[in-house]
């Protein structure tokens, strides 16, 4: 298949000056990173964080030859782990920093194992309850404050909402604001629908539930915070079997800011008709414009990496409303290269963006703006000017 696919998106998708180093590498490689062939090296990023505050005009031009197809920003990143011990936050930092990240998004995990059951991965722990709870937060918070970092961006993001019972959410919230005063300025990710869990007793929203979310997201939508839900779409027997959840919330919040974590795919959706998928989420992105997508997760690189011709499209059609991420959780008993060799496999899709979708994507751009952030995504380098400046 991979001949007539790589034709059309090399000719049709892919930046001109990637063209040529193209020509021998599948589809598959484009998208998972999974082969050892790939001609291109990639390298850290070394800007600084202090140098993305001037005017993109004003830094150096990014040249897609030279410096590397991965993300300053990382929009979906759990520091702490389900259960067990996390990466000590001075080496998380440092790990973040030696790959290039510039910004993050500390994702607590909002349902996290219980604290006796010894476990640290719930599908390892079948039977044990993942419960909603406000305690990897006030870690993170806590931690964010003790390890500052000058060259990295934390944002910071409330993960405790039990989206089932919603009685108390305004509540936690203002505990935060006492506890944490001015630091939150995202929620999420928050658990819709995740099939994976319930094996862990997870309560899924329903349209009632969603209903009463009201209250709480009134306050997100006040303070202009995003909300990252994880809502399965469906799975292989039912493609679009959650589908409803989702449109039930756009249609009830459409005034906030709303990302849908991994484009709503998940591990039990492997199989999905991605001309069917992509179909959905442009109807909706059409009809909702503040909907985001999140790219995170390597699950959806090696379940949909040979539909790279329909999906890298997609990405550059409805570059606006797209954010990077790894979706990496920081577990101690992780590699050191673990998290690095996560970043590589969700980043080879950005290398096969046109340079608007890479600027939007890949630089921050999209992130900047739906944060209101005084930082600059840098201007892509013309194909032909190797000069970097």
């Amino acid at each position: 298949m991979n001949r007539d696919i790589l034709g059309k998106l090399s000719a049709a998708v892919v930046s001109p000056r990637f063209r040529q180093s193209l020509v021998a590498l599948p589809v598959a490689v484009l998208i998972t990173g999974c082969a050892t062939t790939a001609t291109h090296t990639r390298t850290a990023n070394e800007r600084t964080l202090e140098s993305l505050k001037q005017p993109s005009e004003q830094q150096a031009c990014y040249d897609r030859e030279k410096e590397p197809y991965t993300p300053l920003v990382d929009a979906h990143f759990h520091p702490r782990p389900f259960g067990g011990a996390a990466i000590p936050p001075e080496k998380l930092h440092t790990m973040l920093e030696d790959q290039g990240v510039r910004f993050v998004n500390y994702f607590g995990i909002g349902q996290i194992l219980e604290l006796d059951s010894g476990c640290n991965y719930y599908l390892d722990c079948p039977g044990v309850t993942a419960e909603p709870s406000i305690k990897n937060d006030f870690v993170n918070g806590m931690e964010t404050v003790a390890y500052p970092s000058d060259n990295l961006h934390i944002t910071l993001s409330m993960t405790f909402m039990d989206l089932a019972h919603p009685e108390n959410v305004v509540d936690l919230i203002e505990l935060y604001d006492r506890e944490y005063p001015g630091m939150f300025s995202w929620s999420g990710e928050l658990n819709v629908v995740k099939q994976a869990l319930l094996q862990n007793n997870h309560e899924p929203a329903t349209m009632q539930s969603i209903d009463q979310w009201a209250p709480f997201m009134a306050v997100l939508q006040e303070r202009g915070i995003p909300v990252t839900f994880h809502s399965d779409l469906g799975n292989d027997a039912n493609p679009t079997e959650h589908l409803p959840l989702m449109k039930h919330i756009l249609a009830t919040y459409p005034d906030n800011k709303i990302v849908w974590a991994h484009m709503g795919l998940s591990k039990e959706l492997g199989k999905m008709n991605p001309v069917q998928h992509v179909t959905i989420l442009k109807g909706l992105l059409d009809k909702y414009p503040n909907l985001m997508l999140d790219i995170s997760w390597d699950v959806l690189y090696n379940e949909y990496h040979q539909w790279g011709d329909i999906y890298i499209p997609f990405f550059n059609e409805y570059s606006t409303r797209i954010l990077p991420g790894t979706d990496f959780v920081a577990a101690d008993y992780k590699a050191d290269d673990q998290y690095g060799k996560e970043l590589d496999v969700t980043s080879r899709a950005l290398r096969a963006l046109d340079d608007e979708a890479f600027h939007n994507i890949a630089l921050g751009a999209n992130y900047f703006r739906l944060m209101e952030l005084d930082y600059n995504a840098p201007d892509v380098c013309p194909a032909n000017d190797n000069s970097n400046s």
